[in-house]
């Protein structure tokens, strides 16, 4: 068995999985929001998972830029900076058995990690994975090597540019590709029509129940037809697409991953984003590369986390 943790913006979770990516033990709470109380509430999730199970590896997949060989979360802003300078695996590494390897890494390439372990890119050797929520995250597989970069950096997609005259973002820069593409890019703008006056079925419920606006509801009003929703939704997926096909471009994967909040719409981002995509590449690559959602069932991030103690 291998153990898994996860450590998001939310939930920390943890749980052993099977060499076949099964989730067994799953644990999970809230983040705590001080490192000594991370420390304690880590600890007994993590005996809690392993429940004197066997243990041959460990993995940890969390926000931030964290060293893979030793665990150490390099840069980790928000509210879970007290995390910087933490190597995560030193944590626990009492609680295993002498020697256990443990690895950690940024969670998108955790969540890529578990795909190529047991999902949409096993088996093969270049792949690209998007994470679609209130950010944009992103990992590579190259030549069946995970890109890292000098600082581990690489692959942190929603910095890459895709409007130049664009909003403000929270690097220091200004129209990367998350202040146009996300939740909160898509979400605002929806704000922004509701509070302009402009009149759809949309716009009229959200003025009258604003506490249902989310993307998700948004995704609904367009699969209605509903014109400002539409008109959202096209621009923002066409602003993605364009970004992504500047990635298949510099990286030539076999497999493109989309995961994560905004991705849970399924079809509905998937359709457009291919057709929009195809026009841009096919001129170069020649051929259609798979644009999918994840084919790994867990959604915990724990399997993911597994798969870096056992693949990194």
């Amino acid at each position: 068995m291998h153990l898994g943790v996860d450590v998001g913006g939310n939930r920390l979770k943890a749980g052993l999985v099977t060499p076949e990516g099964l989730v067994h033990n799953l644990q999970s709470c809230t983040t705590p929001y001080s490192l000594p109380e991370f420390r304690t509430v880590l600890r007994n999730l993590v005996e809690q998972a392993i429940a004197g199970n066997p243990v041959e590896t460990a993995g940890f997949g969390s926000k931030g830029i964290i060293d893979p060989e030793t665990t150490r979360v390099e840069r980790l802003p928000g509210a879970w900076d007290f995390l910087e300078g933490t190597r995560l695996g030193e944590l626990i590494e009492d609680l295993l058995p002498p020697g256990t390897p443990i690895r950690g890494d940024n969670d998108a390439k955790a969540a890529l990690a578990g795909e190529i372990a047991w999902g949409a890119a096993r088996g093969l050797r270049n792949a690209l994975l998007l994470t679609l929520g209130s950010g944009v995250g992103g990992a590579v597989v190259c030549d069946g090597h995970m890109l890292r970069g000098a600082t581990h950096v690489a692959g942190h997609f929603g910095h890459i540019l895709a409007d130049p005259h664009g909003p403000p973002c929270m690097c220091g820069a200004r129209g990367c590709l998350e202040t146009v593409f996300s939740s909160r890019a898509i979400e605002a703008e929806a704000w922004s029509s509701v509070h302009q006056g402009a009149v759809s079925p949309m716009t009229r419920a959200f003025r009258a129940e604003p506490e249902k606006l989310d993307c998700r509801t948004i995704f609904e009003w367009a699969a209605q037809d509903d014109p400002i929703a539409r008109w959202i939704l096209d621009r923002r997926i066409e602003m993605l697409a364009a970004a992504m096909a500047g990635l298949m471009h510099a990286f030539d994967p076999e497999v493109v991953i989309l995961t994560g909040q905004i991705a849970e719409a399924g079809e509905a981002l998937l359709a457009p984003v291919r057709k929009a995509v195809y026009w841009r590449t096919q001129g170069l690559l020649r051929r259609e590369v798979v644009i999918t959602g994840p084919g790994l069932d867990d959604t915990s991030g724990v399997a993911g986390a597994a798969a870096v103690g056992m693949l990194t």
